[in-house]
């Protein structure tokens, strides 16, 4: 079975009740194991964050990607690239949304139960990206030990 919940950009924002009430019921009703964060390239909310033009109410919602190309800027900018650099944006907002995910309490709470009850914690979480040109997914190395230490 599969419980889906989408948005623009595929935030994971921590003051969004419905993405919060989403991960809620998924992990204490449903009991899921595994979370995937989904992307994909030649993304419209990737896009839109990055210009310099105003577009109205969705502009707060686009503040959380571009906190995302603020945290990483300097490699952001250090591809030449537009189409990679777009690419790059789009994965690293996968990766970062995957370790909202992995602080949010509820699942914090179901990861330290499940790893005293069998010694492995559950939910995992999973980043990928589509590539609609292509019409493949693609897995994201997502550290969570290092990026939430650091």
């Amino acid at each position: 079975e599969v419980f889906v919940h989408r948005n623009v950009g595929n935030l994971v924002v921590g003051s969004d009740l419905n993405v919060l009430s989403v991960i809620d019921f998924a992990v204490d009703f449903l009991g899921v194991q595994h979370i995937i964060v989904t992307g994909h390239y030649d993304c419209g909310a990737v896009r839109a964050a990055v210009q310099n033009t105003d577009i109205g109410l969705i502009e707060n919602w686009l503040r959380n990607i571009r906190d995302v190309y603020r945290l990483h800027f300097k490699e952001v900018d250090s591809i030449e690239d537009d189409d990679a650099q777009h690419r790059r944006l789009v994965e690293l907002n996968v990766m970062e949304q995957c370790l909202n995910v992995y602080k949010n309490g509820t699942v914090q709470r179901k990861r330290q139960k499940t790893f005293k009850e069998t010694g492995s914690a559950y939910p995992r979480i999973h980043g990928l990206v589509f590539d609609p040109s292509e019409g493949i997914l693609h897995k994201l190395p997502v550290n969570f030990g290092k990026e939430i230490a650091s």
